[in-house]
């Protein structure tokens, strides 16, 4: 997740964004004094995620005290449900009625698509990661989403963690020579490797590389290459941990993840997860 800090500033930019100058339909036919109660309602069976978004959505447009009834990441399929209560100025709840469903919907849609790769792996022992394909400025949120809905998060960006692909290869001059600058420059770091094909592989195994990204590789490649890993394993030892990527979806990941590899990164779950359907319906208070 974001700092508060963070989350703040992110939230203001999107109500401002909405706002503009003020919610001219509502000043124009809400009373300045009336108040409302809201429900935010899950109308798709999924898990949602994005309440604590919401919450800041509500209190910096002046409708503090969101109240929580389903636990971020809980997958419901009894809908539609009651996610969150918000009671406040009818004006202001309905200020920030579009930004905080923008946000919670499309963290949800992320957090149910990872819950349903989790799901399709289970009993495999393979773990779901996901990508750096995120929505510019909300790659934060969306790896939390990711998070709550069972999968692990893999590198937040180019600084946290080292992966070699063919441009840094040729760049460097050759791949052992990669590895070996990246060992240099970087000595407690994992050190992964992109590999598209079994010549790839082995040559990847060869510098000691501790992950290999295994490319848009058909299960018969993966298997391949989970064999040649274990044979060097034997004689060179330490063993590599494989990873699968690229067009993996809910249909093959079974398939996928049957293979040996250990991990299996899917760029969808934040760049192609479709929106959990909530709504938000408002009633007047007792004054």
């Amino acid at each position: 997740m974001p700092d508060r800090e963070q989350l703040r500033d992110l939230v203001a930019q999107a109500l401002a964004e909405d706002l503009g100058a003020g919610d001219v339909t509502s000043e124009a036919t809400v009373p300045a004094d009336a108040r409302a109660n809201a429900r935010i309602v899950q109308k798709q069976p999924g898990a949602v995620f994005g309440l604590g978004v919401a919450t800041e959505a509500f209190a910096q447009a002046g409708a503090p005290g969101l109240e929580p009834i389903a636990t971020e990441g809980e997958w419901r399929d009894s809908v539609p449900a009651d996610v969150a209560l918000v009671s406040g100025p009818a004006r202001a709840l309905l200020a920030a009625e579009r930004t905080a469903l923008n946000l919670i919907c499309h963290l949800s849609g992320v957090a149910t698509l990872t819950a349903r790769f989790v799901h399709a792996v289970a009993g495999t022992g393979v773990a779901i990661l996901d990508t750096r394909k995120t929505t510019p400025g909300l790659r934060a949120l969306e790896k939390a989403a990711v998070a709550a809905g069972g999968g692990r998060n893999h590198r937040m960006g180019l600084h946290d963690a080292v992966l070699i692909k063919e441009n840094h290869v040729a760049l460097a001059g050759g791949l052992a020579e990669a590895v070996r600058r990246a060992r240099q420059a970087e000595p407690e770091r994992e050190i992964e490797v992109e590999c598209r094909s079994a010549h790839e592989i082995e040559e990847a195994l060869g510098t000691g590389a501790d992950r290999l990204l295994l490319d848009n590789m058909d299960p018969v490649a993966l298997r391949a290459a989970v064999a040649a890993r274990d044979g060097a394993a034997k004689s060179h030892g330490p063993m590599a941990t494989l990873e699968a990527s690229g067009g993996v979806t809910l249909d093959n990941a079974a398939e996928v993840a049957a293979t040996g590899v250990d991990f299996v990164s899917v760029g969808a779950l934040t760049h192609s997860a479709p929106a959990l359907d909530l709504s938000m319906l408002l009633e007047p208070a007792d004054r």
